[in-house]
């Protein structure tokens, strides 16, 4: 029983110090920009239909879909312990080398230049 008082009373003790700590290392006079609801480097009350470049929405989706491919990875620590891993890595070794080869194309096409 004293040892869950102990705990407690160390728990309740460092949440205190670190919330106090926090409100006296804060930031107390926050500037507009801070105060605006968005932080995304330009002006949020003008116009919604500046253009945008289509290079953006290029390298976005690109790096979602390598992304998204390099999750189906995730999993092969515990396909590697299965009675016949030969398939598993098979299949590994045909989706690295396809993202591979992706990866490949988009840099020769030069889909991953950021600037022309």
């Amino acid at each position: 029983m004293n040892m869950i008082l102990f705990m407690m009373t160390l728990s309740l003790g460092l949440s205190i110090t670190l919330t106090t700590l926090n409100f006296w290392l804060a930031q107390t006079n926050p500037d507009s920009e801070k105060l605006s609801p968005y932080e995304c480097g330009f002006d949020p009350l003008g116009s919604a239909r500046l253009p945008f470049s289509i290079r953006f929405f290029l390298v976005a989706i690109l790096f979602l879909l390598f992304d998204l491919e390099i999750a189906l990875l995730l999993p092969l620590p515990w396909a590697t312990q299965l009675q016949d891993p030969t398939a598993t890595l098979t299949w590994t070794s045909t989706l690295i080398l396809l993202l591979t080869l992706g990866l490949i194309y988009e840099w020769a096409q030069g889909g991953l230049e950021w600037a022309e």
